[in-house]
């Protein structure tokens, strides 16, 4: 192990080193810093995830997503009822065989295997994460039925073998490849024919426009804030499920829903918007006070040596994300939430 190596999975100089991948300045970005990213795709995702991990499980708990809401519908209630929402149009049926891609510290996984009764293998690149997915999933009783590998999704034919699962889903993961027709051509090697691949994705919406300085920008602080090389177009996607050979059965953007409680209600630090008297602590988490408190308090572990050099400043990324999660989501020039449901052929 290197000295910049850590004994939970954790790498320093790719946490003290994220933000160094962009430009202050969105217009001074270069297609060379692009490319970088690009290039180095799993140094930035990995940079990120490894200083912000253990903040979105304070804030936000073991399901990294977002979710729609019912009036009145509990924080931990809604992620649960999004993940069971996609396992249902998948049409998940009990023992199959499920590829999770990007499955963070694995609290998507144990939902859908217990609420569908299928096995699930969690593959993620993070090493950090996967050690707490398995520690987590162990402490369920769940470690028989779902089980976690690392690995990197670009390259998932060689790792597990092509036609080798029943069903794929990706849970805002695959924002982080470097591009969606490699990420979703591998996903439709290791799928059996007649497979299915259910996904929510990260995207800029059609209304987006890159020559518009203020889309750019927000385009820019979304990337930065939430460890994505590059943010694309709805429509890009789209044409990448096509482009690979996949056959999309249905198709929506959630956050088009007319909702009353809008999806990043959570992140508005709004106390009065609070669902239910339990999530009024969560809500303050993302509160002026509440990020003070986490901020503060992250600083002073790194100084006391408890967490790595970097975490800090990667954190403080988070608070970008934040703000620029709920514009993009009032503007509906971004959303998180992007569903497809498509399936690889049968071979004649």
């Amino acid at each position: 192990m290197s000295a910049n190596q850590h004994s939970d999975g954790r790498v320093g100089n790719r946490i003290d080193g994220y933000t160094k991948f962009w430009e202050t300045d969105p217009n001074q970005e270069s297609q060379t810093n692009n490319e970088n990213r690009l290039g180095s795709y799993t140094d930035v995702v990995n940079g990120y995830y490894d200083g912000a991990t253990q903040v979105y499980e304070y804030a936000w708990g073991s399901s990294f997503h977002f979710s729609r809401f019912y009036k009145g519908e509990g924080f931990y209630q809604s992620l649960a009822r999004h993940e069971h929402y996609l396992a249902a149009q998948m049409q998940l049926r009990p023992g199959m065989r499920v590829l999770d891609v990007g499955c963070g510290v694995g609290g998507p996984a144990r939902e859908i295997a217990t609420f569908a009764d299928v096995n699930i293998v969690g593959v993620n690149n993070n090493e950090f994460q996967v050690q707490r997915a398995r520690r987590y999933t162990k402490r369920a009783g769940l470690d028989k039925q779902v089980t976690f590998v690392k690995g990197d999704f670009m390259n998932l034919a060689e790792q597990f073998g092509e036609n080798s699962f029943d069903a794929v889903y990706a849970i805002e993961a695959t924002c982080h490849a470097p591009s969606w027709e490699g990420i979703y051509g591998e996903i439709q090697k290791v799928l059996k024919p007649g497979g299915v691949f259910g996904v929510y994705e990260w995207c800029m919406t059609d209304a987006w426009n890159p020559s518009i300085p203020s889309h750019k920008e927000l385009a820019h602080l979304l990337e930065i804030g939430n460890g994505i090389p590059e943010m694309r177009l709805l429509s890009d996607a789209r044409k990448a499920f096509v482009n690979v050979g996949f056959k999309i059965e249905h198709e929506e953007d959630l956050a088009e829903r007319p909702d009353e409680v809008p999806w990043y209600y959570p992140l508005e630090g709004d106390l009065r918007k609070a669902q239910t008297p339990w999530d009024l602590v969560m809500v303050w988490r993302t509160s002026w006070s509440g990020k003070l408190v986490t901020h503060t308090g992250l600083r002073l572990l790194e100084m006391l040596g408890l967490v790595p050099k970097g975490t800090w400043e990667v954190c403080e990324t988070l608070k970008i994300a934040g703000d620029a999660l709920v514009k993009g989501g009032q503007t509906k020039l971004f959303t998180p939430m992007y569903l497809v449901i498509c399936r690889k052929p049968l071979e004649e």
